[in-house]
């Protein structure tokens, strides 16, 4: 049921306008995006991973070669890209199906 002193907020995935209270659960769901490895372990903020395959990156001079370690990956959201760092290349997402979990 809802109040007449309810803040209601656009939804642009329905295309309904939709209560407050609605908008925060429905960010909590979207926020339990599962991130899978290649071998199917569910990946977290702050895991190390390791490649399974050498990676070209575009723009970039170095190759992530088989079996590099990449520590404190974070997710972006997106269930199949992971945020990462590794050095000299700056801005690096990899896809999770060219990592498994360290």
């Amino acid at each position: 049921m809802t109040d007449a002193n309810d803040d209601y907020v656009y939804d642009e995935a329905s295309g309904d306008w939709i209560t407050a209270a609605e908008a925060a659960v429905n960010a909590r769901t979207a926020e339990t995006i599962e991130v899978r490895d290649a071998v199917g372990n569910v990946l977290a903020d702050g895991d190390s991973i390791i490649t399974i395959k050498d990676l070209k990156v575009k723009g970039a001079g170095q190759t992530p070669r088989k079996g590099t370690v990449i520590k404190a990956i974070r997710l972006t959201g997106d269930a199949q890209e992971i945020d990462c760092r590794y050095e000299g290349i700056k801005g690096l997402v990899l896809r999770a199906e060219f990592v498994r979990k360290h």
